[in-house]
């Protein structure tokens, strides 16, 4: 499946014009990177990308050790009395996640030779990148790429929706540093187009389903190129009320286009440089890299690996 790109740049940037050529792995060093894991993943999901960061572009790259089974870590949260009134915090709930984080930072650092890193955080990872920053420091990030990452916290008083973050969200709008674009520091913020999902209730399009893009790039443009296939499955619409449902969960809102698991709104933050990638799947598990590829299949990787060669 091609992927094709579309840049929505803060509008006190200027915009990017152009893709140019990506180099190979040469005898050029980059800055090393460090991946941090999405919700529910472990270090294996992300054994492939960090493979070809390392062979094929030369970009040292480290992943978090987290196991699935890391995440029942998360339980502790529920005799936490903010739990319950939707004010939890990250710390001390997800110390055990930014002690990884902090252990494979380190073991980035040893392999940096001086240069700073690049953070590369899939969806839960890349607002948890944001709350490690601000705890540990963000003097030797020179880049915040995060991909699918759920930045803002759902919309409060819309019938249906709960914060299963509990406060999370809120807490890192409200305590994280804003979004920047500079020489010294640059948030990236990658979203994927690969569902549109549909109310429960009332019209839905039948034809709506994974995007199947135009092969073109269409840079500094504020639409996505997009197109649908004509003779949809017959349980289209069916998965397209269910992905909705999630949709809605997370930005209030059913009838929006995602990654089937993020919706698009929710990906960007104010001050980033903010990336739209129709064809897009959410989760390495679950895709595969010719028809359902996510943020980091080979052929996906090319419209967003200039950010860290840089």
């Amino acid at each position: 499946m091609a992927v094709s790109l579309s840049i929505y740049p803060h509008p006190h940037r200027p915009k990017c014009l152009s893709n140019p050529s990506l180099p190979l792995a040469s005898s050029s060093t980059y800055r090393p990177a460090v991946i941090l894991p999405g919700l529910g993943n472990n270090s294996g999901d992300y054994q492939k990308l960090e493979q070809t960061l390392n062979d094929k572009y030369g970009v040292p790259t480290v992943v978090a050790k987290v196991s699935r089974l890391d995440w029942f870590r998360n339980a502790a949260g529920l005799i936490d009395p903010t739990y319950w009134r939707g004010t939890l915090q990250p710390r001390p709930v997800l110390d055990w996640y930014f002690q990884r984080v902090h252990d494979a930072v380190q073991e980035a650092k040893d392999l940096a030779q001086g240069e700073n890193l690049s953070l590369i955080g899939h969806s839960t990872g890349g607002w948890l990148a944001r709350v490690y920053m601000e705890e540990f420091g963000l003097s030797h990030i020179s880049l915040l790429l995060t991909l699918g990452t759920p930045h803002l916290p759902p919309p409060k008083g819309v019938p249906g929706v709960i914060d299963q973050t509990r406060g999370l969200l809120d807490y890192v709008e409200q305590n994280c540093s804003k979004a920047v674009y500079t020489p010294q520091l640059k948030y990236v913020c990658i979203a994927g187009r690969y569902i549109e999902g549909a109310r429960i209730f009332g019209k839905s399009n039948p034809n709506v389903e994974a995007a199947v893009p135009t092969t073109s790039s269409q840079l500094g443009s504020e639409a996505a190129i997009m197109s649908t296939e004509t003779t949809p499955p017959p349980d289209t619409t069916l998965r397209a009320r269910f992905v909705g449902q999630g949709y809605k969960q997370v930005c209030g809102q059913a009838d929006v286009w995602g990654d089937g698991v993020v919706p698009e709104v929710s990906a960007y933050l104010d001050g980033a440089l903010n990336i739209c990638l129709d064809g897009v799947y959410h989760s390495p598990v679950g895709s595969d890299d010719a028809m359902r590829p996510w943020y980091g299949s080979p052929d996906v990787l090319e419209h967003w690996i200039e950010h860290l060669l840089k």
